[in-house]
């Protein structure tokens, strides 16, 4: 099942399980934590946690949930941020591995994480983000539960400066050569001026040809013309040397929407799920046109979801959680689920 990456209240969201950044000695705090035990009953979820005893850092123990919409609450104890140096991130995989593995434990099949020790543990959030979604991506793979990374306040999920920077550039850029292109081609057709002669701002210069990478071949287009999108997938993961599972995965879909697609030849997915399949199968942008073309799908520069998914895949970037963190921080859908 997949993950996401929601701005929610935690005390509020119906789930099996939701997890609480603890202290050691599963004393009510601040925070994420005391919100919880507000949430769910101060008095009743004290006498449990006191009758624990108390949990390790990295560890984690299981309560019920009380007057949470929740049944139960993992309580895991973060690190606290001393300059990276003393295990922090080691401690902060185990937070989030042990919380998945005890909620696998208990027939748990939907599950929600805060974003574990980013705040009065100062760890830096761009880090601690990293770890949330590396350890849940791998849990993930070799695992079905559904997992959300619930943000209250969307500025803990804020992109490196350097990224989001160049994502923008690449927004903007994309957009300005949208719109060049329609004006380019309006100017032509009135003036019956030839291409190679115009530049945007109507001057009279030759302007290069862009190569395009990754190319389809002619022959290929033409001998899978009659294909519809679940028989061009099921073609492209043979070709591509990959499995279902791991297709279905790495696409942050569940396997009960990957069957209906395998199933019906003529199913047609979301946009998300044609996009999502393409990015498991680190498809070039030639090849991710085609196969979304299958379901009645195009990317187009007008839509900044579109620039967005296309940047990663002009960067040979494929990781899904990645991308999907990048649509967040603009406010877009994410990929798969």
């Amino acid at each position: 099942m997949p993950f996401e990456i929601i701005r929610n209240d935690i005390t509020k969201m119906n789930v099996d399980a939701i997890v609480n950044a603890a202290n050691t000695a599963l004393k009510m705090g601040g925070g994420v934590c005391g919100a919880i035990f507000n949430a769910a009953g101060y008095e009743a979820l004290q006498i449990e946690c006191d009758a624990i005893g108390g949990c390790k850092v990295g560890e984690a123990v299981i309560t019920k949930g009380y007057n949470l919409p929740a049944k139960y609450i993992i309580h895991t104890v973060g690190p606290i941020w001393n300059g990276g140096n003393n295990n922090e991130e080691k401690h902060l995989i185990n937070c989030y591995m042990n919380s998945l593995k005890l909620a696998q434990g208990n027939n748990i099949k939907s599950i929600a994480f805060p974003l574990i020790s980013s705040g009065i543990y100062g760890y830096p959030k761009q880090k601690a983000l990293k770890v949330a979604l590396s350890s849940i991506e791998r849990f993930l793979l070799e695992n079905e539960m559904m997992v959300y990374l619930s943000v209250f306040d969307k500025k803990a999920l804020e992109l490196t400066e350097k990224l989001f920077e160049s994502i923008e550039k690449y927004i903007n850029d994309k957009y300005i050569e949208e719109n060049y292109v329609k004006d380019r081609d309006r100017i032509i057709e009135n003036y019956e001026i030839q291409e190679e002669q115009l530049n945007y701002k109507g001057f009279f210069q030759y302007i290069p040809k862009h190569s395009i990478k990754g190319k389809r071949k002619l022959e290929d287009v033409v001998k899978n013309l009659d294909e519809t999108f679940s028989q061009m997938l099921l073609r492209l993961i043979d070709e591509k040397g990959k499995t279902d599972v791991e297709t279905y995965k790495k696409a942050n879909i569940d396997r009960k929407l990957f069957s209906k697609i395998r199933v019906d030849k003529h199913y047609k997915p979301r946009k998300t799920t044609a996009l999502a399949l393409a990015i498991s199968l680190e498809l070039n942008l030639d090849e991710t046109k085609d196969l979304i073309c299958k379901a009645g799908y195009a990317l187009s520069h007008s839509s900044k979801f579109d620039i967005i998914v296309e940047y990663f895949i002009e960067e040979g970037n494929y990781n899904i959680f990645e991308i999907n963190e990048a649509l967040f921080a603009f406010d877009q859908s994410l990929l798969g689920v």
